[in-house]
């Protein structure tokens, strides 16, 4: 009988070893590669930015954390392994199914010593890199001088420290319960640890390794629970952010209570260390979970339903005192400035003389409808566009404040079309040029904007300006990267403007020579960035040379963000021509959702409005505001420039310590710059919205809830609040118009039975002078009317439905929609003027469909119960206020009726042209259409069918008379 042996298994050979081995280390080096090209991509950006040390700290940060993290998770669970591997007993007898255990454990038992670390140290590594700007705001946080109700303590503590210690417990707690974990499975496994016959059985090496851990874990979470206590200050209540009552004489007591117990636990456990007994740290665990539940939970209900409710107001009182005064200073809202305001609603003849300053500015061009219109008479080019809407700014002209709708020309990639290679959308479609300026309180004869600054070449006041640059390189609109520059005496090849200089010539190129981004003219950074974008062009196209550079991440706002990753931004920023440059100002705020008794608001509620959608915040609850930081970026070369603006404001303090040199004082603003800057729209949403609440300065009335406002809603989208408008105007009590922004309150209501009067009118002053380095006396001061209760005056919502209702109006708007036309309502404005409250909106008809461009046609207004509606704002306030307001608008020259005119050519104004006024029959035939819209309801109120027909007939009539007198 003969056996045959099983073959020997094939050994791989060498040359396959090698092979997989020299694939393997390939890969990792190319993973490696983009690895690195993604970071010195992003360290050349900084670097040409000047913000490199940004960029720096963060990494140096980030791998410090890491390496914390993971040390200090890996270390102490390696320990604990370690210890109960070494300690375990060596003649143990181990049941039947352990010893299976330990043969599938023990060949991997060096692994899983040293992999189990390595992988719990990772996950920690990662989380504790994440946390790094906690535990750097601690390191550099600095003191407010101003403390809290409660404690006493400095509010620096809340803002700075509390964050900190929260996240350092919750980790410490991690590693403690890991190592607790790790070590009663190990102890298990090899026998430390035995359970069987109704008995548990500890090792003593293992009693004192497990007890010292349990009481280390314990003593942490008495530190966590004596934490909260301060964490209850910054925790939303039933009425109020922070501790009521209840809170501070049975919550805080409580937590108290639970953290000495807690200690006492941890000591025990210790004991039980020393002397082997666990009966007592083991009744005591349970003595503290009793404890939570009637002292945290129990007590505090009781408190609560017997004690508070029936009293509240007299035990909560003071507490809500403290709401109000530290939501009123976490939001920059403490120094208020109410006054009863006593409005008439009577219209008299020169009731506005006074205020001739503040209708004189009365805006009559809505930057969220005139867009199309800027669009076609400005655009000239299909690659070029507008921001929709425009943007507000002001600009001093012959020694006049002038309010202004402004835009820059950008480029629209997306209708390059078949023209959309990328040579052209990279090397010649770079930029676009110039900015609009059109006058906020005037029109042209056909309803179009009065251009102040237009065409292509730049022409107008600010082009004047000595060495105005008008290329727009850096914008909103801006393509993803573009590749510029060239050795001087090289013939350009980026397109500047579609309109040649030399004769014959179609269009104009230029060459950009700014410092606007990082160098490609080395073969490694070409290759570097065709890896970043992925593009094989940018290494080998014969454009890119030595002095090329590329321009990326070129949107006003997100250069800011990269340069300030600390600041939350306002959601409007907008263009202005400063010291002959056209500039992005962006505000920037510092946020805080950890200032004591302070009430929490959600941020991107606060801010949604019509012109504003939702967005999302890496801090949307917010309890605390300042806007730290005004920014500019260089429309040009990309600059980016940060002012302190607040420099009393503690985060940012605590920031520039993180962050040195890299914001400049305020003391460098330019005088120019600081004409242009203005109150941040998205701050005084946010403020707006606490003071539908607290605008109160007692407690009772803040208890009663007796006069809480709201914000009312877009009388154009009533689904959506109306957005608070820039405006130059006079606040009673203020000695001269001033660049302000305003919005209004209603009563405040649950669902749809809501009250559309004025309760209160808020302006701020956001005119920050023109003094170099220097703040206006009266920036962001807050003024607020509360409108007299015994004085009832329209909202929004109710002129609104006085102008659609209105039956002369009415018949008006219907001929203006004659044919293919569209009415479109403007912004409606609410202006303290005449002892009362003016509203004016603008009117703009468009054609329903095919090229549209909404021409402002007619103005309404309406003050008290009456109402006017005219061809200029001049003559609607003529009309409203008895023949003569007192005050000439804006549009005082712009004839009563337009007429037909000629399209004007780009880079042209059309002239306003002298029209004929309306006939005696066009007055009539309107009378009589009036009255025939009158006497049709009544008709059908009445439900006599016959006087509806014949009332129907007249209107009619009336119409078609009108429409004859049209044409003529």
């Amino acid at each position: 009988m003969t056996t045959t042996s099983a073959p020997t298994p094939a050994t791989p050979s060498r040359s396959r070893r090698v092979i997989a081995i020299s694939l393997a280390i390939i890969a990792a080096l190319v993973v490696a590669f983009f690895i690195f090209a993604n970071l010195y991509a992003d360290w050349q950006w900084y670097a040409q930015l000047g913000f490199q040390s940004v960029l720096l700290t963060q990494w140096t940060a980030r791998v410090v954390m890491f390496v914390v993290g993971f040390l200090g998770m890996a270390v102490p669970v390696w320990l604990a392994i370690q210890l109960a591997y070494r300690l375990r007993p060596v003649y143990a007898r181990l049941s039947s199914q352990l010893d299976r255990y330990q043969e599938v454990v023990e060949p991997l038992r060096r692994l899983a010593m040293w992999g189990i670390p390595v992988f719990f140290g990772f996950f920690s590594g990662f989380a504790a890199s994440a946390q790094w700007e906690t535990t750097w705001l601690w390191f550099n946080g600095v003191a407010t001088r101003v403390t809290d109700p409660q404690f006493q303590l400095d509010t620096g503590f809340y803002l700075f420290a509390m964050p900190f210690y929260s996240a350092l417990l919750g980790f410490v707690s991690a590693v403690l319960l890991v190592s607790l974990l790790v070590t009663a499975l190990v102890s298990y496994l090899y026998g430390s640890v035995r359970i069987g016959q109704r008995e548990l059985r500890i090792s003593k090496a293992a009693r004192i390794q497990l007890a010292v851990i349990a009481g280390l874990y314990l003593l942490v979470q008495g530190a966590s629970l004596w934490l909260d206590r301060y964490k209850t200050l910054v925790e939303p209540g039933d009425r109020i952010t922070g501790p009521g009552y209840t809170g501070v004489n049975a919550i805080i007591p409580g937590l108290t209570i639970l953290s000495v117990v807690a200690v006492i636990v941890a000591i025990l456990f210790f004991v039980t260390a020393v002397i082997g007994r666990w009966r007592y740290p083991l009744i005591a665990t349970a003595l503290l979970v009793v404890s939570a539940i009637v002292v945290g939970v129990g007590y505090p209900w009781v408190v609560n339903t017997f004690q508070v409710r029936p009293n509240q107001f007299a035990l909560e009182g003071e507490f809500y005192q403290r709401g109000i005064d530290m939501t009123q200073q976490a939001y920059g809202i403490a120094d208020l400035e109410k006054s009863d305001f006593q409005a008439t609603t009577d219209a008299e003849a020169g009731a506005l003389r006074e205020d001739a300053a503040t209708t004189a500015q009365i805006r009559i061009m809505d930057p969220a409808v005139i867009s199309p219109t800027v669009r076609q008479l400005e655009q000239f080019r299909g690659y070029y566009q507008f921001a929709d809407p425009l943007d507000v700014d002001r600009y001093e002209i012959d020694g006049v404040s002038q309010d202004t709708v402004v835009s820059v020309r950008e480029l629209n990639m997306d209708q390059l079309g078949a023209a959309a290679s990328w040579q052209n959308t990279t090397l010649v479609y770079t930029h676009g040029y110039g900015v609009v300026a059109a006058k906020g309180n005037d029109r042209t004869t056909d309803g179009d904007p009065v251009f102040l600054e237009r065409g292509i070449p730049a022409a107008g006041f600010l082009s004047d300006q000595e060495n105005f640059e008008p290329r727009v390189y850096f914008g909103e609109f801006s393509p993803t990267y573009s590749i510029v520059g060239a050795p001087e005496g090289t013939a350009p090849v980026e397109l500047d403007y579609p309109r040649g200089t030399d004769e014959g010539s179609s269009e104009t190129k230029t060459t950009f020579t700014g410092d606007g981004g990082p160098s490609v003219g080395s073969v490694f950074n070409r290759l570097i960035y065709a890896l970043k974008f992925q593009s094989e062009q940018i290494l080998f196209s014969d454009n890119v040379n030595e002095e090329s550079q590329i321009l990326y991440d070129r949107d006003p706002s997100l250069r800011v963000q990269k340069a300030a990753p600390y600041l939350t931004l306002d959601g409007d920023p907008y263009p202005s021509v400063v010291d002959g440059r056209i500039v992005w100002i962006i505000d920037g705020y510092t946020l805080s959702s950890n200032y004591p008794y302070s009430t929490t608001v959600s941020l991107q509620q606060a801010i949604s409005d019509s012109t504003t959608t939702a967005q999302r915040f890496a801090l949307d609850n917010i309890n605390y505001i300042r806007n730290s930081v005004k920014a500019t970026v260089d429309a040009y070369d990309g600059k980016v420039t940060l002012y302190a603006w607040d420099d009393e404001d503690p985060i940012l303090q605590a920031w520039q310590n993180v962050y040195p040199s890299t914001v400049k004082p305020i003391s460098e603003m330019s005088g120019d710059l600081m004409s242009h800057v203005r109150y941040p729209t998205d701050l005084f949403k946010v403020q707006r919205y606490a003071l539908g609440v607290y605008h109160v300065d007692d407690a009772q009335s803040f208890y009663q809830r007796d006069n809480a406002w709201q914000t009312p809603n877009d009388p154009q989208q009533d689904t959506v609040l109306q957005p608070p408008y820039y405006l130059t105007m006079q606040m009673p009590g203020q000695d001269e118009p001033t660049y302000s922004m305003f919005t209004s309150f209603i009563p405040a209501s649950e669902g749809t039975a809501s009250r559309n009067v004025l309760m209160g009118y808020l302006a701020v002053d956001s005119n920050a002078g023109s003094e170099a380095g220097v703040k206006g006396e009266d920036y962001g001061k807050l003024r607020m009317l509360v409108v007299d209760a015994d004085t009832t005056i329209p909202g929004p919502g109710q002129v609104q439905n006085t102008f659609n209702s209105d039956p002369l109006i009415s018949s008006q708007i219907n001929l203006l929609k004659q044919g293919q036309s569209e009415v479109i309502n403007g912004n409606l404005l609410t202006l303290p003027v005449g002892g009362g409250l003016l509203y004016v909106q603008p009117v703009f008809v468009q054609a329903s469909s095919g090229t549209q461009l909404p021409q402002l046609q007619k103005v309404l207004v309406a003050f008290g119960n009456e109402v006017a509606f005219e061809d200029t704002l001049n003559e609607a306030l003529d009309a409203l206020f008895g023949g003569d307001s007192g005050a000439d608008a804006g549009d005082t020259d712009v004839p009563a009726t337009p007429s037909p005119t000629e399209t004007p050519t780009p880079g042209e104004t059309t002239d306003p042209q002298p029209t004929t006024p309306p006939t005696d029959d066009y007055q009539a035939a309107l009378e009589e259409a009036r009255q025939a819209i009158l006497d049709r309801q009544a008709a059908l109120q009445a439900g006599d069918l016959t006087a509806f027909a014949e009332a129907d007939k007249r209107l009619t009539a009336a119409v078609e008379a009108l429409l004859a007198l049209g044409e003529q």
